[in-house]
């Protein structure tokens, strides 16, 4: 095939993409929002804060890989025009997620005392406790959000979702300064107005998502009939088999990058600023990435319900290949303005810490250059892990992202931060290490995956 059969693919995989990656970063962008409002409070509520989501977000991110396993079966129910089927993977995603956004927030509320434990300052475990109370009860509405939204993905609407989480961030943001500072009427709340806002956006997002899909004339067939009597094991079962392993992938990763911010904490304040400065950086242009692989999954499972095989093949190198070309522009920019990207974290007017940002800079355009290079491999291993889960493949490449992390990535990271004089640099050489790891052994699962499909089904069939 020549490439003209990959790039014709581009626009419509872009059209699907662009909702996602838009609400992805909106989530980031918030985020950076929430941490400054809160940051003009004081450093010790931002650390308050800093410690609470940490919790949360190991939480979250076994939710959110659970709820991927909806996707893939959306698609493939869509793909071969199966109404029961489609209907089959909603009511049950949805029943799985409600109960495990309770267990989730069941586990981080009982955890609670472990904050007590993790030496940090007693005024910032004081403030994070309530805190913590109340963003933890908001993971029952996300993940139920999450239900609804990776459902209106696999049927290929992914405007629902995303319309939905700009609300919500706006409504966020609205919150937070009326709550934390105590604007007209409001109360003043602190950090607590920050948990308020939050909780309050995410039960908006669930409502305002069920409302438009509900509405939509597409997705009323899947609405009917949903009886807590017409659950089944098996399907359940079904569900918890892809959506374990996508947890757990999505976990590896997390935890990954988790480990590297408390390797540059030990290296000391101007390391971990670099760290964190990068981090912010490389995380903004990884949602291109991960718009693109949601879009691998809904195109991969729809031609896996049309019986598609040498098309799946396609579609699926087509945004392997955008994936690529979009990283290698970022990869581009890092490299150009190393120096300049930093800058724009630090205050460079402040001659009291001036040597110390100058330093932060230096660290941060390093490990940019890092960063430009595992741009690469990163977006590989996410468009091809989401592939793979429209192939509804997700344990094998559960054992190669642990490896890929864990004993590839992170012993590197350990040693060479720990151990060589290359300090942050070495931390962010092992998750290259890692990443090109698991980008490269994914690739060649996909691969083989593929060829043994279409050597099974050799007919191709008509597109719709």
């Amino acid at each position: 095939m020549n490439i003209a059969t990959y790039t014709k693919e581009f626009s419509y995989n872009l059209r699907l993409a662009y909702p996602i990656i838009l609400g992805m970063l909106g989530h980031t962008i918030v985020g950076i929002v929430d941490n400054i409002m809160v940051g003009k409070l004081g450093p010790t509520e931002l650390a308050a804060v800093s410690l609470g989501n940490s919790f949360v977000f190991i939480a979250m991110s076994l939710g959110i890989g659970f709820s991927t396993a909806i996707t893939p079966l959306a698609a493939q129910a869509d793909g071969s025009k199966n109404i029961p089927e489609g209907r089959s993977a909603f009511h049950h995603g949805l029943y799985l997620c409600t109960i495990l956004g309770m267990v989730l927030f069941g586990m981080i509320y009982f955890s609670k005392p472990l904050i007590s434990f993790m030496g940090q300052p007693e005024n910032v475990v004081e403030l994070a406790k309530p805190y913590l109370d109340i963003v933890a009860f908001s993971l029952i509405p996300l993940i139920i959000f999450q239900g609804y939204k990776q459902f209106a993905d696999g049927m290929s609407e992914t405007k629902y979702a995303m319309w939905a989480t700009i609300l919500g961030n706006v409504i966020n943001v609205i919150l937070n300064y009326l709550f934390i500072y105590g604007i007209w009427i409001f109360p003043e709340l602190g950090i607590v107005g920050a948990a308020i806002g939050t909780i309050v956006s995410r039960f908006v997002m669930l409502g305002y998502l069920h409302y438009q899909m509900k509405n939509k004339l597409k997705f009323q067939p899947f609405f009917e009939g949903f009886s807590l009597k017409k659950i089944k094991k098996e399907i359940n079962l079904k569900i918890i088999k892809l959506g374990a392993p996508s947890a757990m992938q999505m976990f590896f990763e997390v935890a990954l990058f988790t480990g590297a911010i408390w390797l540059s904490g030990r290296l000391g304040i101007t390391n971990q600023a670099a760290n964190q400065i990068a981090l912010s950086l490389a995380s903004f242009t990884f949602m291109f990435a991960m718009g693109l692989s949601v879009a691998a999954t809904i195109r991969v499972g729809n031609q896996k319900g049309l019986g598609d095989y040498k098309k799946l093949h396609t579609v699926a190198f087509s945004i392997f290949l955008l994936a690529i070309l979009l990283e290698t522009i970022f990869a581009i920019i890092f490299i150009v303005f190393q120096e300049q990207l930093p800058a724009l974290f630090v205050d460079t007017h402040n001659l009291k810490d001036l040597a110390a940002n100058t330093e932060v800079i230096a660290i941060a355009a390093q490990l940019l250059l890092v960063a430009a290079v595992f741009q690469i491999s990163d977006g590989i291993q996410v468009v091809v892990l989401g592939a793979l889960r429209g192939l509804q493949d997700v344990k094998v490449p559960m054992y190669i992202t642990f490896i890929a992390y864990w004993v590839v990535g992170f012993p590197i990271s350990i040693y060479l931060g720990m151990y060589t004089s290359l300090q942050a640099v070495g931390i962010w050489i092992g998750l290259l290490a890692g990443l090109t790891t698991a980008a490269l052994f994914l690739y060649i699962r996909f691969t083989l995956l593929t060829k043994k499909l279409i050597a099974m089904h050799p007919e191709v069939v008509e597109q719709r």
